[in-house]
């Protein structure tokens, strides 16, 4: 992204006329009397006589109730049917005109962010005039449910407005006649979006409306005033009804505009924010993390209150209660799959562990097996032995509050004390503003932290405690003695307590938060009567606080938002635009208004929505609290979604212990966090939560690849030094949140398993030349070591057998145990592309790249191609591996070797030969070793024991002339071999005695052998002379090796092939480490090193699938040899696990939400998706780039 000026163009040019053309059809219901090209003035007149039907009709039963015709009830039948005859013949003509164009076309799913097309008209009543004007419905059951819904809304909506009802409504002539016709243009908008053609709503949840549901949408708003209306017509004279009636007529005649503001649910998000809204406040639920769970959880709330209802007897209502209220705040599902056959073992319910994560956490500390169970049912069993003793013995007879409950009234209000105050040490800040001295800070090293941190743990523990085990028993008596209890079979009862019993254990700390607020105003009204407080009864009284509560929160951070978007718009230079001034003046001016935007905002739990990230605030319409429709999670994978994955298991950990602790405040369902290590960063969701269980979503953000990316980021890490970094003692000026209006507010520093990332440019190491010639000699003692040790292992089980080396791949069930997802055997093969010899021949020795395919081919899935560079670990294993056919000759691959470098950076290729050596056939007097094989198929060792180093006879076959491998007999490194045999043999034989090591080593056949095999994949890989340049040692690191005399046999060996590519890059980091720390002074030194590469690194390309299966196996180290084609430099790459500090800060939730409904009404209804737009520009407050990459 191009990052831009203040002034950008909210909407490019071409938009603002796409705007401007579907804003108009919004406000009307659907009519097009704005079209981006000419039309004849029919299609207008046809629409405007479509859109004034419903009012002539409806007008005719008004006419005729007004002249004592008809009574008011028959003129509504009547408008009904004609409107419903009307109907008819519209969905007539539109299915004529279907069928008279659909002999190739077929109605699709409306795409709203599709723009129109032309249309060429040639007839007021053609058939392209009729699909343009009235499309029809795509399924007949839509075309009936929605002509009857026409003719029920036109009858109903002319009863609703009749001249004389509006008259009584008002007592007066003049305003019922405006109210008359302003509520026929709400009507006729309803009726022409309903059944003539529906318009894009400027509120819209989902991208497609495949059901045609939209269409109903704004019948139904207004159904549900008409059945206020007929409320108060058949319910008799009630005071507060007819008010409503009044008001809502007013409110009717704004319909149109609520519907263009975008302030009124579409049908999906209001029912799924009401069942959400009535979980939570009316059922003591949570947010679900996803629709099924909603639903099935809203579901079981309401038969549990419903069976309440019919209990009767008080202590059955206490015991049912309670017990139902705790099950139900325990994650349900994972009972259910345990039940139906699963394992008792816990679950993550993100899938951090998909077969992959070493260290996989369990629903943040609910590992659901047979002693967590045992622990639930014991704290079952002891609440409702509480509650049923308490209840019993000390519950009074009326609605008082006695002694024995204002003494737990007092504990609590000292409980809720001591954990707030333990939770407010455990952060970087007090109140969010003041910074906590007993926070450790400036601690580079994670073990010093740990240490300074052990007093903060153990207040956490103590937190822990009070909070889940000793404060639900306390709300448990405090319930169970109350009074309003008996109140059998009343719905204040089975709705009160039912909730209150289960948000005790649900959310324990607002539950406590809202019993001390109720003992409070006990305790303050003394032996005084509050009649209509004490009326409601305890379980209402905590309902109302905690919805109270909720919305006072809301409104403070919504305006906390608000603020910081009006602030900064004139502040921050780079954010002021031209308007900016102006905007600030309305809005200064017109602050009684903004502050009734942000209290209705709140009062309807709805994004307050800043238009384009302008300070122009709207309430955008209610939605759940995750504001996206589909499931939470998904995400674009990229090169680094590895690293994300691998460090998701470890940081989930350190979010359970630092969510038991306290140290990131109160987590709610709709927080969100953000975590910052080195140049990464998370965004952590909180999706639902209960007693032991949270459901969060993580999600990596991506590098700093860009510019508007770069400067949120720098002001993240600002904000977060000037919480972690900072001396420990500061003065008094310097002990405030400077970065108070901040979106991000720093909460605490987590030790997280992450791999730490260290880059180096390797000129002055992989161009010595001393180091190349280096390099050749400790390829063959690295081959000789494989060698040996890999004979060893196909013979015997060899304590080094359990560990894979690098380049190759464990099963992740051997890390993981039963319960990861074991990958097929193709999935760990590595790829090859070395071409049999007639192609090499014929292309010349040109440099050829990795993995090229594609899956989209039209004549179907091709097999897997094979590179040089990615040899399976099958033939280690000992599986067949599966041989494919050769590459296309002439074809360029590119992904293996250049990553993610653009093609424009990639330098022209130059062809490294012009054809194959000749040879003179005439004096070639030699055989080579392949004609000779089967008299090699056995060799005679002098040592019994020289069979178990033994190699197979097709290493022994290379098509290289004798004498060219006797002339370099003085490379193969001698006293090296016998040192590894000689360690190797002690390793096996426990009791071999030295006579067994001198007997292997004086074997002059097992010598010979591993001198001929080891030489022979030298002189195929090209360095029988010492490596000239870096560009050859890069490419034969990376497996592009240039065609050589000996390749096509090394290449038809695959396990050879695997080992002396792994030597050699073994090799290449042997020469690495020399070079920055010094020369291996000793054999010893050299054996063991190459131990701890075996063991502890994984050596090889990053693009490699070996890599990723290593980063999420968490290998303590990898190394990779990489070339940056832009500067002409080669690069080391180290990753090394370790334990690092991810700071973790917490975002304004009310305002990511605000954000997302901008960027939901940018994308879905001004289809605004420009990348450069301004709405996801920079801003280092609000960090406006990085919201909306979280959903991008």
């Amino acid at each position: 992204m191009v990052r831009m000026g203040p002034d950008v163009p909210l909407l490019n040019e071409y938009k603002q006329e796409f705007f401007w053309k579907r804003f108009p059809q919004t406000v009307l219901g659907g009519p097009r009397f704005k079209l981006g090209y000419c039309a004849p003035p029919y299609v207008y007149v046809n629409q405007a006589v479509l859109f004034l039907t419903p009012w002539l009709l409806g007008g005719i039963g008004t006419l005729l109730c007004q002249l004592k015709l008809l009574e008011e009830l028959h003129a509504a039948v009547l408008s009904g049917l004609l409107m419903l005859g009307a109907a008819v013949g519209v969905q007539a003509l539109a299915l004529y005109a279907a069928r008279r164009t659909g002999t190739v076309e077929r109605l699709g799913v409306p795409n709203i962010l599709a723009d129109e097309e032309e249309v060429e008209f040639t007839h007021c009543v053609g058939p392209e005039t009729v699909r343009f004007i009235a499309p029809g419905k795509r399924f007949g059951l839509n075309v009936v449910l929605h002509t009857v819904l026409a003719g029920a809304l036109c009858g109903l909506g002319t009863w609703y407005v009749l001249l004389g009802r509006l008259t009584a409504l008002y007592d007066n002539v003049g305003v019922a006649l405006v109210v008359f016709v302003l509520s026929w243009v709400t009507l006729c908008t309803a009726e022409y979006s309903l059944i003539v053609n529906t318009a894009t709503e400027t509120a819209t949840f989902q991208a497609q409306d495949t059901y045609e549901i939209t269409p109903l949408t704004r019948p139904l708003y207004i159904f549900t005033f008409i059945a206020v209306d007929l409320a108060d017509r058949f319910t008799g004279p009630v005071a507060e009804l007819q008010l409503t009636s009044q008001v809502l007529h007013v409110v009717f005649l704004v319909l149109p505009l609520l519907w263009a503001l975008g302030m009124l649910s579409p049908l999906d998000a209001l029912f799924l924010w009401g069942m959400e809204q009535a979980l939570v406040f009316g059922l003591g639920g949570s947010p679900m993390s996803s629709n099924l769970r909603l639903l099935g959880m809203f579901a079981m709330s309401v038969c549990v209150t419903v069976c309440t209802f019919f209990i009767p007897s008080t202590l059955g209502v206490t015991l049912f209660s309670m017990a139902m209220g705790f099950l139900l705040s325990l994650d349900i599902s994972q009972f259910l799959r345990h039940c139906s056959g699963g394992s008792w073992e816990a679950r993550d319910d993100q899938g951090w562990h998909k077969g992959t994560t070493p260290t996989p956490v369990l629903g943040f500390g609910w590992r659901l097996g047979f002693r967590e169970l045992l622990l639930y049912l014991g704290l079952l069993l002891g609440a409702m032995a509480e509650a049923g003793l308490m209840h019993h013995f000390l519950s009074p007879s009326q609605n008082q509050f006695r002694e024995p409950q204002a003494a737990v009234g007092y504990l609590l209000i000292i409980l809720f004390v001591v954990i707030w105050a333990l939770r407010e040490i455990q952060g970087a800040y007090v109140f969010g503003v003041f910074l906590n001295p007993l926070y450790p800070r400036g601690m580079a090293n994670v073990q010093v932290f740990k240490q300074r941190s052990n007093g903060l743990h153990v207040a956490g523990a103590i937190r822990r405690v009070l909070l889940n085990l000793v404060s639900p028993f306390a709300m448990i008596a405090f319930l169970a003695m109350d009074g309003s209890v008996q109140q059998l079979h009343t719905a204040s009862l089975s709705v009160g307590f039912t909730r209150a019993f289960r948000v005790v254990w649900q959310s324990s700390e607002d539950a406590l938060l809202q019993m001390v607020v109720v003992v409070s105003v006990r305790l303050a009204a003394g032996d005084s009567q509050l009649p209509g407080w004490d009326s409601l009864g305890t379980g209402v009284q905590l309902l109302l606080v905690g919805l109270l509560s909720d919305r006072l929160l809301q409104f403070l951070s919504k305006l906390k938002f608000a603020l910081a978007v009006l602030v900064t718009s004139w502040t921050e230079k780079k954010q002021r635009r031209q308007s900016a001034g102006t905007l600030l003046a309305l809005n200064s001016s017109l602050c009684p208004l903004l502050l009734s935007v942000v209290v209705l905002s709140a009062m309807l739990s709805a994004p307050l929505l800043p238009l384009f990230t302008l300070p122009i605030f709207l309430v955008g319409f209610p939605r759940p609290q995750r504001s996206w429709p589909g499931p939470v999670g998904t995400a674009c994978p990229c090169s680094d979604s590895i690293y994300y994955q691998q460090m998701s298991g470890s940081l989930a950990s350190a979010l359970r212990s630092a969510f038991a602790r306290g140290s990131l405040g109160v987590v709610v369902p709709g927080s969100h966090f953000l975590g910052r290590f080195q140049d990464r960063m998370v965004w952590i969701m909180i999706l639902e939560r209960g007693y032991g269980y949270c459901t969060v979503n993580i999600k990596g953000l991506e590098l700093q690849e860009t510019s508007c990316h770069t400067v949120e980021a720098r002001r993240v890490d600002e904000v977060f030094e000037w919480a972690f970094e900072r001396p420990e003692r500061l003065g008094l000026n310097q002990g405030l949140n400077l970065h108070w209006g901040n979106a991000l507010t720093p909460c605490a520093a987590l030790p997280v398993r992450v791999y730490s990332d260290a880059r180096s440019v390797l000129s002055g190491i992989i161009d010595s030349h001393d180091n190349l010639r280096k390099l050749q000699d400790d390829f063959l003692k690295a081959l000789v070591w494989l060698l040996l040790r890999n004979s060893v292992q196909r013979r015997r089980t060899f304590p080094w057998g359990a560990e894979e080396g690098a380049g190759s791949r464990k099963s992740p069930s051997s890390r993981l145990g039963p319960s990861v997802v074991t990958h097929p055997a193709e999935a760990i093969m590595v790829e090859s592309n070395v071409s049999p010899r007639r192609f090499r021949q014929d292309s010349s020795s040109l440099t050829s790249f990795g993995d090229w395919s594609d899956e989209d081919d039209l004549f179907g899935p091709q097999p897997a191609r094979r590179t040089v560079a990615l040899v399976s670990t099958e033939a280690q294993l000992g599986d067949t591996v599966r041989q494919t056919g050769p590459s296309l000759p002439g074809s360029v691959e590119m992904d293996s070797l250049f990553e993610n470098m653009a093609l424009s950076a990639l330098q022209p290729l130059q062809p490294l030969g012009l054809g194959l050596p000749a040879v003179d056939k005439g004096r070639n007097t030699e055989v080579l070793p392949s004609e000779t094989a089967s008299t090699m198929a056995h060799i005679n060792f002098s040592c019994p024991h020289s069979e178990l180093f033994s190699l197979p006879p097709g290493w022994r076959t290379a098509p290289l002339l004798p004498s060219r491998l006797q002339q370099l007999r003085s490379l193969f490194p001698e006293e090296w071999f016998g040192y590894t045999l000689g360690r190797l043999a002690l390793a096996i034989h426990d009791e071999a005695s030295e006579d067994v090591s001198n007997a292997l080593k004086e074997d002059v056949g097992l010598k010979d052998l591993h001198a001929q095999v080891a030489l022979s994949c030298l002189v195929s890989l090209g360095a029988e002379s010492a490596f000239t340049s870096p560009s050859y040692v890069y490419r034969v690191y990376c497996g592009d090796v240039p065609w050589t005399e000996g390749l096509d046999w090394l290449s038809e060996n695959k396990e050879l092939y695997q080992l002396a590519l792994k030597a050699f890059r073994y090799s290449f980091k042997l020469l690495f480490d020399q070079a920055s720390l010094g020369p291996m002074e000793s054999p010893e030194e050299l054996f063991s090193t190459l131990e701890e590469y075996e063991k502890d690194w994984y050596i090889g390309l990053v693009t490699e699938r070996s890599w990723q299966d290593s980063v999420l196996q968490e290998k303590p180290f990898l190394f990779s040899l990489g070339h940056d084609l832009t500067m002409g430099t080669y690069t080391g790459r180290v990753l090394s696990l370790q334990e690092q500090l991810v700071q973790v800060g917490r975002l304004n939730g009310e305002g990511v939400r605000g954000q997302w409904a901008n960027l939901s009404w940018e994308l879905l209804y001004a289809t605004n998706d420009d990348e450069e737009r301004y709405s996801i520009q920079a801003h280092p407050i609000m960090l406006r780039n990085l919201t909306v990459q979280e959903v991008t």
